[in-house]
């Protein structure tokens, strides 16, 4: 019977974060196994002795780790590591199947809704003149990832707007918060749009929200950032990079991740998220998973166990690429029901 010991499930874990060379890490099956098909399944019938209780949980550790793709450092327990989400750079994006840090941006732009918007204090503030400004605002991205806002002239932000349109956004992912979420800070000069513009503007943002911005016309007015000067994008602990601000405006978002995106996740969530709390809970038990962003190559999901939130990457199968609705739940139910089946032998 192959023995799962603990330094083959440490050189496992290596494996996912890319320490090794790259024959190993081509081993890796359909980007999220760790382990090849013959070790796994002589480990899962290659003896006919029954199992001890002990290898039994080292089995069905080695059961979550092949969906999950292994797990980077980040804690002193096993099991429920936090894996580089979507667009961490480099080995990251190798080893779990991840989009370029670009695209990445441009997924994370859409799935957003809203963002901190770090605008300079004018000189009407007085002594607050020249401080930064925080505030929350919400966008919709352009065709070349370059948000749009809906802003009053009663607000703070706006006000310093006009006076210095030098300003900084940050955009987070949806539905997780904390130093490990994925995030990205996008710098430039936003400046009011035309007034043959503003009308497209307005549709152009309905659409995009579906809700909020047609309750807001007549007293809003629309802003576009017109000069992105740079682009910061940080996948979590370990994973950042300064991205090309032309590569940014020039890649396309993937499909999946574009309009409609909070609707998909909701579907899917309703479908997947007692599966993948199964498929989770083989090694230590957990309250809740939720699905928080997709892309064509994998979904992001956050894990809460007690208080404790963590955020585990499932990576698609390798060369099927998932651009719509239905063909995401057909690779996320082909990951439960090989799942199932790999939990089942053990």
């Amino acid at each position: 019977m192959f023995k799962v010991t603990p330094n083959s499930i440490f050189r496992a874990r290596a494996l996912s974060d890319g320490n090794e060379g790259s024959d190993d890490m081509n081993n890796l099956e359909n980007g999220y196994a760790l382990f090849p098909e013959g070790a796994l399944s002589s480990q899962l019938t290659g003896s006919s002795e029954e199992p001890t209780k002990e290898e039994k949980t080292r089995e069905n550790s080695v059961v979550v780790n092949t969906f999950m793709g292994g797990a980077s450092s980040g804690g002193s327990r096993t099991g429920l590591f936090r894996t580089p989400i979507s667009g961490g750079v480099q080995s990251a994006t190798s080893a779990h199947g991840l989009p370029r840090p670009a695209l990445a941006v441009r997924n994370l732009m859409e799935q957003a809704r809203f963002a901190h918007l770090c605008t300079v204090m004018s000189r009407m503030h007085h002594r607050r003149k020249g401080y930064p400004f925080g505030s929350l605002v919400d966008f919709a991205p352009d065709s070349m990832g370059h948000p749009i806002f809906s802003l009053s002239p009663l607000a703070i932000h706006t006000r310093n707007l006009l006076a210095d349109p030098r300003c900084s956004l940050v955009v987070q992912i949806p539905g997780w918060s904390g130093l490990s979420n994925a995030r990205v800070t996008i710098f430039g000069d936003v400046y009011p749009l035309p007034d043959d513009q503003q009308e497209w503007a307005h549709a152009y943002y309905t659409a995009k929200h579906q809700q909020g911005a047609s309750q807001q016309w007549g007293n809003f007015y629309y802003y576009r950032m017109e000069l992105i000067s740079d682009v910061y994008f940080i996948g979590g602990f370990g994973t950042v990079a300064w991205v090309d601000v032309h590569e940014y405006e020039n890649v396309q978002p993937d499909k999946i991740a574009v309009n409609g995106a909070e609707q998909n996740l909701k579907e899917l969530n309703a479908m997947f998220s007692k599966p993948l709390r199964e498929l989770l809970s083989t090694e230590i038990e957990v309250d809740d998973a939720a699905l928080i962003s997709i892309d064509s190559k994998g979904t992001d999901i956050r894990v809460r166990q007690g208080a404790q939130f963590n955020v585990q990457r499932i990576s698609f199968e390798s060369g099927h690429e998932v651009e719509t609705l239905d063909e995401a739940k057909v690779a996320l139910q082909k990951i439960v029901d090989k799942f199932r089946k790999l939990s089942k032998r053990t």
